[in-house]
């Protein structure tokens, strides 16, 4: 009896009345959808793929080939998909390889029909570890982030292949990198040598002729005899004129020259955010996996925070249409709409109190 229901179902659906009728519903429907906030920074798990392909008897690649198509169904500023994971080299040959020719020419075709994108103002960018990707694939990838890098209204990050992990430890190696390369310091009027040479007279009364400390900088100016005179000149010196417990000149120039290094506290979460690959994106703010798994798997752990809505639906990629996104999209407006009043009614509690005091 229900494969009997599913199947008048399915006839009705995909009579072209029924597809009219389901297609002015969808437009309805996302219309009362625009009315409402709209997340900026959409993320998608793409799960399901290889059990959707052995449930219906399919190639593992035809399931993911399905996968992909629901993409053009999503209208944000900003979408990431997983596509592809780091671990995915783990499984066998001929399915990397499947999949790798999928991504390839799921990308030309993203080249070849670029009208549309640019139609809809659609930027690509290929998020991960590059030097992973084959080589003919890349070619390809790069060929596709050309073809519309002059996009600006919507971007579609592709991660392939990537982890998390792998994002957040090129991001602190980057941010060490920049750590240890900091900006030259600020030229001041006064010379560094002349202020450690009034500091040293002060110090002594100016009882004793004191030696010419040169900067650090001036010492690669002057010639190798010149500056090996001098320093024997304030080695015989220095036991007379400098402190005893003043540092020796070595340790002087070392530590004049880390002195310049930022200040470790000055790392913030902000530092490691315009690290990352999504710097330029904004906040994540709906976080969707399908299939019915309820774990993030490696994927956005460092975007996710507080005010990341975490979507688990116990649907298959392939299957994952419109109409589901439809629902996830309410429910997260309904909670926008809840956030708000409960702040109206912090806020108004605080002024109440306020105004009793």
């Amino acid at each position: 009896m229900s494969d009997a229901v599913s199947l008048l179902r399915r006839l009705i659906l995909e009579s072209p009345p029924g597809e009219w009728a389901l297609n002015r519903l969808r437009e309805l429907l996302i219309g009362a959808l625009r009315q409402g906030p709209v997340p900026q920074h959409v993320a998608f798990e793409m799960d399901g793929n290889r059990r959707y392909a052995r449930s219906h008897r399919m190639e593992t690649v035809e399931g993911h080939h399905r996968g992909f198509e629901a993409l053009a169904r999503c209208g944000v500023k900003v979408i990431t998909v997983y596509a592809f994971s780091v671990e995915n080299y783990n499984r066998p040959k001929h399915e990397v390889e499947g999949l790798m020719q999928l991504a390839k020419v799921k990308l030309e075709q993203l080249t070849t029909y670029g009208d549309i994108l640019d139609r809809y103002g659609a930027c690509v960018r290929v998020l991960g570890q590059r030097e992973m990707i084959r080589e003919d694939v890349l070619k390809v990838v790069d060929k596709a982030v050309a073809r519309t890098k002059h996009n600006n209204k919507t971007v579609l990050n592709i991660c392939f292949p990537y982890t998390s992990r792998a994002e957040i430890t090129t991001a602190i190696r980057n941010t060490v990198q920049d750590f240890l390369n900091p900006p030259p310091p600020k030229n001041t009027p006064f010379s560094p040598s002349r202020i450690r040479q009034k500091i040293l007279s002060s110090q002594l009364d100016g009882k004793e002729p004191l030696p010419t400390i040169l900067d650090a900088d001036d010492d690669d100016d002057v010639p190798e005899e010149t500056s090996m005179d001098n320093d024997e000149d304030a080695g015989d010196s220095s036991s007379t004129t400098l402190p005893p417990d003043s540092p020796s000149p070595s340790l002087r120039t070392r530590s004049s020259s880390t002195s310049h290094l930022p200040n470790p506290e000055s790392i913030t979460t902000d530092t490691l955010n315009d690290h990352m690959y999504t710097a330029s994106d904004p906040p994540l703010e709906l976080f969707v996996r399908t299939s019915g798994v309820e774990r993030l798997s490696d994927f956005m752990l460092w975007q996710c925070h507080q005010d990341t809505q975490i979507v688990f639906i116990d649907c298959l990629w392939p299957d994952f249409d419109l109409q589901h996104f439809i629902w996830v999209m309410l429910e997260w407006q309904w909670r926008q709409k809840q956030k708000e009043r409960d702040e109206t009614s912090t806020l108004v509690k605080a002024k109440s109190r306020r105004l009793v005091e």
